[in-house]
């Protein structure tokens, strides 16, 4: 969040990917040890918001914000299954199971290895001044597909290709002060310079 490096979004292709994603996320401090359930984590729980279909409200804290500021004093987050993820209720309870399947095997692993977890009390003794003591590695890999499925993963790069070129073109006709209409998906320019986009590709 507070990296000044370039946003890396990844688009993920198919259902079954998204899926992964958000049991990946959820179990997230099952897997490194710091609870042994996803709902015993004494943060924002995502997940619970997501099955339960309730929103996620946050109240401005009372430091690092002006009384007076522009930010409001509270924001709520509605989590929403988009229809392309089939029957939301399906969607759901598998989501549950896979989350339940990922805590048992996790759970597994420290009994057959012995290791604890921090826990909950430990947690919150923290401080939030902490930073870690050693730097985690640099990555040199930016992916912007995710798709387990060879041939899905192989079509989204090739329309992501065909879009790179698409916004070049378009980008290049703007610069050089033409008529330029810019392919769906164009968001820095569409959002602040109020570019075009293309009339077959509107939404």
């Amino acid at each position: 969040m507070w990296s000044t490096d370039q946003v890396c979004i990844v688009r993920l292709v198919d259902p079954a990917d998204v899926m992964r994603k958000l049991v990946y996320t959820a179990t997230n401090p099952v897997k490194d040890r710091l609870v042994e359930r996803v709902h015993h984590w004494p943060g924002v729980n995502g997940l619970a918001a997501l099955l339960a279909q309730r929103p996620l409200r946050a109240t401005r804290p009372r430091h690092f914000f002006r009384p007076d500021g522009v930010m409001p004093e509270a924001v709520t987050l509605h989590l929403v299954l988009p229809p392309e993820l089939s029957d939301p209720d399906q969607f759901r309870n598998e989501l549950r199971h896979q989350v339940v399947a990922a805590e048992a095997a996790v759970g597994a692993e420290r009994r057959r290895t012995g290791a604890g977890v921090l826990g909950c009390r430990a947690i919150r003794r923290q401080s939030w001044r902490d930073s870690p003591m050693t730097c985690d590695p640099r990555r040199t890999l930016r992916p912007v597909i995710a798709a387990r499925s060879q041939w899905s993963r192989i079509e989204a790069l090739l329309r992501n290709r065909e879009f790179l070129v698409a916004y070049r073109e378009a980008r290049g006709r703007w610069i050089a002060g033409e008529t330029s209409m810019f392919p769906i998906g164009t968001y820095w320019l569409r959002r602040f310079a109020s570019v075009p986009l293309a009339p077959d590709q509107l939404r």
